[in-house]
C-alpha cells in the first residue's frame, strides 16, 4: 500500500491499495492528478489522487520498476525497469506510447527535462543517456561514471544534468541538445 499523509496533521488521510506487490519506486504528476507506482513485480500501478482510486494497471515490463517520471505536463510517464527497457505511456489513456532500449543492462533512474522534449536515463551498465521524446531515440551518451549510475536529474532550466553512482562521483554535464 501507498500511504497518503496530511502535510499539517502528520496523519495518515488514506492509502492506495497497489495489490500487495513491493514497491520500488513512486512518482507524482506535476499537475497533482496522479500518482504512479512501480513495483518489483514490473506492474505499474497509476492512482487518482482526488479519490485514491486506481485508474489503471500497466504491464509492460518484465522485471522490477527501478524508477517513474512524468512529462512537465503529465500527458506521459516514462518508466525504467531491471528489464533493460525504457518505455513510455499515455498516462490518461493507459496505452504504450514507446519502448525504448539501449543501455546493455539495468536502468536505474529516469527524469524528465523541463522543456517536456527529451528525458535523460542512467544505468548499470554506467552510461546516462539523454532520449528525445518526439523520435523515441537516444540523443547523447555520457560514459564517465567508473560503476554503476544510481541517479540522474536536470536542473530546473534543463540546461545540466547531474548523476551519481556507486563509484561515489557526482557529475555534472552541460546538456547537449
Amino acid at each position: 500500500k501507498v500511504n497518503i499523509f496530511g502535510v499539517e496533521s502528520g496523519k495518515k488521510e488514506y492509502s492506495l491499495d497497489t495489490r500487495g506487490k513491493f514497491i520500488l519506486s513512486i512518482a507524482y504528476s506535476p499537475d497533482g492528478k496522479y500518482l504512479a507506482s512501480g513495483a518489483i513485480d514490473g506492474i505499474i500501478n497509476i492512482f487518482d489522487i482526488a479519490t485514491g482510486k486506481l485508474l489503471h494497471t500497466l504491464e509492460g515490463h518484465a522485471m522490477p520498476i527501478r524508477s517513474l517520471t512524468f512529462s512537465p505536463d503529465s500527458q506521459l510517464l516514462v518508466t525504467a525497469s531491471d528489464d533493460g527497457y525504457i518505455k513510455i505511456y499515455d498516462v490518461q489513456h493507459a496505452n504504450l506510447a514507446g519502448t525504448l532500449s539501449g543501455h546493455a543492462s539495468w536502468v536505474l533512474n529516469v527524469a524528465f527535462c523541463p522543456d517536456d522534449t527529451h528525458f535523460v536515463s542512467s544505468s548499470s551498465d554506467k552510461s546516462v543517456k539523454v532520449w528525445d521524446v518526439g523520435t523515441r531515440t537516444c540523443v547523447h551518451t555520457f560514459f564517465d561514471h567508473q560503476d554503476q549510475v544510481w541517479g540522474v536529474k536536470y536542473n530546473g532550466n534543463g540546461s545540466k544534468i547531474v548523476s551519481v553512482g556507486d563509484d561515489q562521483e557526482i557529475h555534472i554535464y552541460d546538456c547537449p541538445i
